[in-house]
């Protein structure tokens, strides 16, 4: 899937409002490019806690393992819960594509990632997006 298809996906989502980072939006310059992904149903405008992101550059000296510098990667982040969290032998290869994985500095707080979801993740990414909406929908408090 390219990344747009994947924000496209979320966007449909009944209640969710897609903010793509930039200047505009008032994120750091590091974010501009990124998708964050929030549970509104209401449109106030809250930006809490996004239960999705989609993830375009290294964060430099903080968030780099995934090697999202490198034309044409970007990174999924699913806030699916630590039940959702996929089993995985030391050590993890946090650039592999194409594979779910726990998030590389959120999975204590129950959150997944994908590196370039394709063939062998499009089923299982459909299925942990509705996860995490499921998720954030039933956790959401006017």
């Amino acid at each position: 899937m390219t990344e747009g298809q994947v924000r496209e996906r979320l966007a449909a989502l009944a209640g969710v409002r897609v903010l793509i980072g930039s200047e505009e939006a008032g994120t750091p310059q590091v974010a501009w490019g990124d998708t964050f992904c929030f549970y509104d149903p209401k449109s106030t405008g809250d930006q809490k806690m996004p239960f999705a992101t989609i993830v375009t550059n290294d964060y430099p000296g903080w968030d780099e393992v995934s090697r999202l510098s490198q034309p044409g990667r970007f990174r999924v982040n699913l806030a699916v819960g630590r039940d959702y969290l996929p089993a995985i032998e030391e050590p993890i290869d946090y650039a592999a594509a194409d594979v779910v994985l726990p998030h590389p500095t959120y999975a204590a707080q129950g959150w997944v990632s994908i590196v370039n979801p394709g063939p062998g993740t499009t089923g299982r990414l459909g299925e942990l997006i509705e996860v995490a909406y499921a998720r954030v929908a039933g956790r959401h408090r006017p």
